[in-house]
């Protein structure tokens, strides 16, 4: 098992658990997981999901998971 630090922002920071703190969370994930797998285990919607950054770098879903690994997933911005 690993544990992968995960920020939520804007609207998708209500699929957070409880006791997260400042929109963040760890999550214990299966070794050789990829971003998807992440997204799955948060039952984050596909469709809220606009940008990811593993560990400051823009990633995609099939961006493998080390341990210790700091992923953020931002919804689309909306505005006007």
């Amino acid at each position: 098992m690993m544990k992968i630090e995960i920020h939520l922002f804007a609207s998708l920071a209500k699929y957070l658990p409880e006791n997260a703190k400042n929109k963040t969370c760890i999550i214990e994930i299966s070794d050789h997981s990829v971003i998807s797998d992440l997204i799955k285990k948060m039952t984050l919607p596909d469709h809220a999901i606009k940008l990811i950054f593993l560990n400051g770098i823009h990633a995609s879903r099939t961006s493998v998971l080390k341990n210790g690994d700091r992923v953020g997933i931002f919804p689309p911005v909306g505005g006007g």
